[in-house]
Formats: structure tokens, C-alpha cells, sequence
């Protein structure tokens, strides 16, 4: 193995990422993709290093995309949940993250529910952190993972008019996008109800709407979101049957769409809320390539990170 420039030291927010940043991941994001297709998914790249992921928030995609993003690069991977690690006892983020700094990880992959957490570990460690989303804040991997998915279909990431559905307000995934899809000068517009709308939004460069039917055939893109109920003291609006008649995307309001838009959904999925099951599941949903794609990203993610080379 031999040493390489680390271009990146830690993916924290969109927002240190630059364009050619986001075009060089890109690249060697497109190395990665066929091992996936290989009948022995694993090549040797991490070999000997080692990846912690530790979430003390729940996740599906992202852990399980993490775990299988290292093991494929042959990487020693480690999982720790708050539910089973210290935290449970009492122990705090800073005595965890000493702790596991003594033990010599290379990458620590983290998420918390703490705004910052990430950004704050990497002043507590040597370790390569990246951040696998931190509160309402930001969710990196997630964009990029996104913005991919949306080059793979549209073959651009300029000049596209992406809307994003939902809960604005508490989202780190709109966060994110919001950031990258303007690194590559798409119009994004976030739609919802005024409660899950930030107040002064539109100084981030985006377009706000409150009517989903009157902005639907202008889009290229539409990014459904789901309500974050784990962030609200109680519902923002009546009840979620009243949310899913106005924001929610059935197969009736997509007749006002373009014939060639394409869904998004960063998951989890709450069918029947959201978005209908019949419109999750349609050929121009993206739902699954962007899981697909979240195991590449994060194996040049890992790989860029660890600063070394075949």
C-alpha cells in the first residue's frame, strides 16, 4: 500500500465539500460499483484498518450500508449502538470516544442526535470521522448518495429543478441536498406546510412553496420526506390524514407532473403518509438505486479517508 493525498479529512457537512470534491467522490465511487456485481463482493483495499461505527440514533440503511461498505473493502468493521455500549450506563460522549481513540480506529463513523456531535469528536480524536447525520443538522453520505442517483438518471446535476417535500424543518437530508444540488447550480424548491417550513429559508437560495399541486410540473425531481415524529413535542398540523391529502404524492397529483420526473425518498418510508405504496414502487421511483448507491459512496467514503492505495 502506498500513501496518497487525503483530499478530504473528514466528511462532516456538505458545506466543506466543494464541486470538485463532489465530482473526484464521484470517480472513485464508480471504481467501487462493480464489486458489488462480483460473485466474491470484497477486495483488499482497507485491509488491516479499522472502522467503528457507533450510532446512538437508529438507523437501517445507513449502518447496515456502513458495515457492508468496510467489510467489502476488507476493512475490520466494529458496531456500537448506545443500547449496547457505556452510554446505556452513563457514560458520556467524551469518555467514549477516549476510550475508543485508545484503541487505534482509523475511520469512526458516527451518528448522534446532538447538532455538532460529529465536528466536535474530531478535536477528541486522530481518527478519520465521518458524520452519518447529527440531529436535524446535516447528513452528508445522504446527499451524496442522492446527488449520484439523480447524475445516474438525468445524466446532469445542473439545471434541474428539485423539489423537496416535507418536513423541512427537522430534515438533515434536506439540509444537505439543499447544499450539494446548489454546488452544481440546480434550482431547489422545499415545499410543505408554514409549521415545517423554517421561517427566513429563502435566504439559503431557495424557492418555498405551500401548494405542492401548483409547484408539481415544474420539478425534474421530487424528494419526499418523512415527518420526523421522534423530533416533535406533538404533531405540527391536524393529523397525518390531512398531511397526506395536501403533501402527500399519490398517483393522482403525479398526472400533473412531467412525464419524465423521477421520486426520491431517503427512507424510512411511511407509505400511505407520504408517499402511496403505488408510487414507491413505480418505475421512476429512485427509492432503491439510492440504497444501491449508498454501499458505493460509502466504499470511496472509507476508502478516500484511510489515505492509502492499492
Amino acid at each position: 500500500m502506498k500513501e496518497t493525498p487525503v483530499r478530504i479529512p473528514h466528511i462532516l457537512s456538505m458545506a466543506d465539500l466543494s464541486r470538485e470534491d463532489i465530482e473526484f467522490i464521484f470517480q472513485t465511487t464508480d471504481r467501487f460499483r462493480e464489486v458489488g456485481g462480483r460473485p466474491i463482493k470484497k477486495v483488499p483495499a482497507l485491509r488491516g484498518k479499522t472502522v467503528i461505527n457507533l450510532f446512538f440514533e437508529n438507523s437501517t440503511r445507513t449502518r447496515t450500508s456502513f458495515e457492508i461498505a468496510g467489510k467489502r473493502l476488507s476493512a475490520d468493521v466494529i458496531n456500537i449502538t448506545k443500547s449496547s455500549s457505556s452510554v446505556s450506563k452513563g457514560e458520556s460522549l467524551l469518555d467514549t470516544v477516549k476510550n475508543l481513540e485508545a484503541m487505534a480506529p482509523d475511520v469512526l463513523v458516527v451518528r448522534h442526535p446532538a447538532a455538532g456531535a460529529a465536528q466536535t469528536i474530531t478535536r477528541m480524536l486522530k481518527a478519520r470521522v465521518i458524520n452519518a447525520g447529527d440531529g436535524a443538522h446535516e447528513h452528508p453520505t445522504q446527499a451524496l448518495l442522492d446527488l449520484l442517483t439523480i447524475r445516474d438518471h438525468k445524466k446532469t446535476l445542473s439545471g434541474l429543478h428539485v423539489g423537496i417535500v416535507g418536513d423541512i424543518a427537522h430534515s438533515r437530508v434536506a439540509r444537505s441536498n439543499i447544499l450539494g444540488l446548489q454546488r452544481f447550480g440546480s434550482k431547489v424548491t422545499v415545499i410543505g406546510p408554514k409549521s415545517l417550513i423554517p421561517l427566513g429559508i429563502e435566504a439559503f437560495g431557495v424557492g418555498v412553496s405551500y401548494d405542492f399541486k401548483a409547484v408539481i410540473g415544474d420539478l425534474d425531481i421530487i424528494m419526499m420526506l418523512r415527518i420526523q415524529g421522534e423530533r416533535h413535542d406533538r404533531l405540527p398540523f391536524p393529523n397525518l390524514r390531512e398531511y397526506s391529502r395536501f403533501f402527500g404524492l399519490n398517483l393522482q397529483l403525479l398526472q400533473k407532473a412531467k412525464s419524465d420526473v423521477v421520486i426520491m425518498h431517503p427512507g424510512p418510508v411511511n407509505r400511505g403518509v407520504e408517499i402511496a405504496p403505488e408510487v414507491a414502487d413505480a418505475p421512476y421511483s429512485l427509492i432503491l438505486n439510492q440504497v444501491k448507491n449508498g454501499v458505493a459512496v460509502r466504499m470511496a467514503l472509507l476508502y478516500l479517508l484511510s489515505g492509502t492505495e492499492e
